[in-house]
């Protein structure tokens, strides 16, 4: 009885050996919690094509956007955790996790990630007609007329919402908050004078800073983007604390074995050293990242963390 039972557990290692090792053996799913056509979206068609190229396998996009993501993202969060369901997604993940008063999963023990994609730093735009020529100029306007100047952003609880929180808890300072339908809208406000601040995208605000309808005061990436190499960090700036980015992330299941996990980090890492995606992505104002599942997750961690900062200082809850 022993020994058959030794042979039958030799019998399932072997088996679930070649599983993995025929990995994959079928088309992988990639859910996008974003509707089709947007930067995620985007982002996530672009590399995936050559993922597929190194995997064997095709990747289908299937976008299912809703809920502030949480419906595409729950729904990766309960599936077979066999590989064959991706999440394509980008910050709202790791915010979701204080944001959301009911999560319909944990997101740091239902989901894992196979690793980081891109990510593209925020600016701080102001009008032209500003008197603000710098971050500090801005502080001090500010400071000398609290709330007396109105910020908008894409929303309540979303990454420009929070980052001006975070810059406003930073500096000392209090504006009005002008939630808006999305970016473009605020932005648009922002350029007829009837906004004095928007934090949002480099990719976003870039066009109308080049065309003297906006003017960036500062970017909250680590180093100087290549694109904007004039503005100054937020670092550079005296706030030696204040790095924000909007990033790109894949995930799967937490359950998923890690050697597929392995399998499917090597091809995003073999599809974002592929030419046509760089240019792409920078195209988009992105860097390209990519690292291994351990420095992901790292990653992510800590973003749920800030993040969840944010959330706090800025009372922000989901709507």
């Amino acid at each position: 009885m022993i020994k058959k039972i030794m042979l039958a557990g030799i019998g399932l290692c072997v088996s679930l050996g070649v599983s993995a090792q025929e990995f994959p053996n079928k088309p992988i799913r990639v859910i996008v919690p974003f509707p089709a056509g947007g930067t995620v979206d985007q982002v996530a068609r672009a590399v995936s094509s050559k993922m597929q190229d190194v995997l064997g396998q095709s990747l289908v996009i299937e976008n299912k956007g809703g809920a502030g993501t949480l419906i595409g993202s729950d729904q990766v969060a309960k599936s077979n955790p066999d590989g064959y369901t991706l999440l394509w997604t980008a910050i709202p993940l790791a915010i979701n996790a204080s944001l959301v008063p009911k999560m319909p999963y944990d997101t740091l023990k239902d989901l894992t990630m196979v690793g980081d994609v891109a990510a593209v730093p925020l600016v701080v735009i102001v009008p032209p007609s500003s008197p603000a020529k710098t971050i500090q100029e801005l502080v001090d306007i500010a400071k000398a007329k609290p709330d007396s100047l109105n910020y908008g952003s894409s929303g309540v609880g979303g990454s420009a919402h929070l980052a001006a929180a975070m810059f406003l808890h930073d500096a000392g300072i209090t504006m009005n908050h002008v939630p808006y339908k999305g970016s473009a809208p605020a932005v648009t406000d922002l350029v007829g004078g009837h906004l004095d601040m928007v934090v949002d995208t480099l990719f976003l605000a870039r066009p109308y800073a080049e065309s003297g309808r906006a003017r960036v005061l500062a970017q909250s990436g680590a180093t100087r983007s290549g694109l904007m190499p004039d503005v100054p960090t937020m670092i550079e700036s005296g706030f030696k604390d204040y790095t924000v980015e909007s990033w790109h992330v894949v995930a799967v299941p937490s359950a998923t074995p890690k050697d597929v996990i392995e399998k499917l980090n090597s091809a995003l890492n073999k599809a974002l050293e592929n030419e046509d995606v760089k240019k792409t992505l920078v195209e988009q104002g992105l860097e390209l990242r990519g690292n291994t599942p351990e420095e992901a997750n790292k990653h992510f961690q800590e973003e749920v963390v800030r993040w969840g900062q944010a959330v706090k200082n800025s009372g922000a809850q989901a709507q």
